[in-house]
């Protein structure tokens, strides 16, 4: 908690907060400020309409700080979810959104955003979805809160938040071979458990960070949740900023211009953690918990034969993690007994593989390529579970019953371990093949 008589520095998410309230504030305090983008997808914003039009509100506060992604059950599964879109379709044509995704450029949410742009350094980001720490990797504040905190930041142009403690995360050595953004942050829930992080933002810092892509960092964030976090977060770097100049030149600019942040030296932090990623084996969250990481030599051992493999999601659907996966299964046949299922997590991360033929290697190995969805993930569609059946995904959560039948087993993984193990029919070491 913040004595006023001890000036102190700030951390990252410390200064996002102080620039955003006008003035310095630290963890502890409870804070009125503007949002910079509200994030709604067609699951949860139903919900946050209903509560928009019931306040009698009639314009947005700030339309142009608002989005509906829609990814979940799009192209709808049913007449249900296909209902549910409509209302989000129709409040988007009312107010002549001018940041609406629907299936003429779609793409799940986590992923879409940064690439259109629409995510710097330095926002303030909410949204109905507790995968938005995502975006914490370009330096922002982002996370998910309840459908009608996004009622009250649409009706409003901003929320209150306590601002967080932070656990420094310092990430050492260099990463080995097939060792992955998915592996760190799968390591370190591990250590500190599905609760560990409560309400604290998690800042990562290091010389291992150099050797981490945006690929990589985004998988980090997006992960932090699962540690109960409240936020993750990158500072801005040279991979960064190359990063945004690219989303700069294809969009067009940028939603903003970046405001960087960097934590002062004296900053205080409530727990200091060191993982040294040169010691690190590709790890494997077993059921049904993401802390229940285990080395893959441990999943080698327990010769776990595999009935699906899922490579996608907000997590692990970019194209980093798709070159991969073909690298791996190019020329081989998916095992007999396993099913394997990738998920592009944009349109253009589709066509940009499409372009670079990868689809082709996926596919001629036995891969069913489908629409950038978020179906799978959430047992909504696109790869259900069976009673019984194994699942290797390179999702983020795998909790009883979280792809299908409460029978079935989630066993979190890279996508290297997840097209390795297609192939072999069981969970295997990558670096083995």
């Amino acid at each position: 908690m913040y004595d006023e008589g001890q000036p102190m520095g700030q951390t990252m998410t410390e200064k996002i907060f102080s620039e955003h309230a006008g003035r310095e504030v630290h963890a502890g305090e409870i804070v009125r400020v503007d949002i910079d983008m509200i994030i709604g997808n067609d699951i949860t914003t139903p919900i946050s309409i209903k509560a928009f039009e019931e306040s009698g509100a009639e314009k947005l506060a700030r339309p142009d700080n608002f989005c509906i992604v829609m990814d979940h059950y799009i192209p709808a599964k049913d007449i249900a979810s296909a209902n549910q879109a409509k209302i989000s379709r129709d409040f988007a044509y009312k107010h002549d959104l001018k940041y609406f995704f629907d299936e003429k450029d779609m793409g799940i949410e986590h992923a879409l955003l940064p690439e259109k742009g629409l995510v710097v350094p330095g926002d303030v980001i909410i949204g109905a979805d507790s995968h938005t720490c995502t975006h914490g990797a370009l330096g922002a504040f982002s996370t998910g809160m309840g459908s009608t905190d996004l009622s009250f930041g649409m009706i409003t142009g901003g929320n209150w938040f306590k601002v967080p403690e932070t656990i420094k995360v310092e990430l050492t050595g260099i990463p080995g071979e097939h060792i992955y953004g998915k592996d760190i942050i799968l390591e370190l829930i591990r250590q500190i458990g599905v609760d560990g992080a409560l309400y604290k933002a998690i800042e990562f810092t290091g010389e291992a960070i150099q050797h981490l892509g945006m690929a990589d960092r985004f998988s980090i964030a997006n992960m932090v949740i699962e540690a109960g976090a409240k936020n993750g977060i990158f500072a801005v770097d040279d991979i960064t900023l190359a990063y945004l100049e690219e989303r700069k030149e294809i969009n067009n600019g940028l939603r903003a211009e970046p405001k960087i942040h960097v934590s002062d030296a004296d900053a205080e932090y409530c727990q200091v953690i060191t993982i040294d990623t040169g010691a690190l084996s590709p790890v494997v969250a077993y059921p049904f918990l993401p802390s229940n990481g285990k080395p893959i030599e441990q999943a080698v051992a327990d010769d776990l034969k595999v009935d699906q493999v899922m490579i996608g999601s907000c997590t692990n659907g970019r194209i980093e993690d798709l070159r991969v996966a073909a690298e791996i299964v190019k020329g081989k046949r998916v095992a007999r007994h396993t099913r394997m299922i990738v998920t592009p997590a944009t349109q253009k991360i589709l066509l940009q593989a499409q372009h670079e033929g990868l689809m082709d290697i996926l596919i001629e190995a036995g891969a069913v390529v489908s629409n950038p969805t978020c179906g799978a993930c959430l047992g909504g569609y696109m790869g259900i579970l069976g009673d019984g059946e194994r699942c290797v995904a390179t999702t983020n959560r795998n909790f009883v019953g979280r792809m299908g039948a409460r029978t079935s087993e989630i066993y979190l993984a890279n996508s290297a371990v997840a097209a390795a193990s297609a192939i072999a029919g069981k969970i295997v070491d990558p670096r083995d093949l």
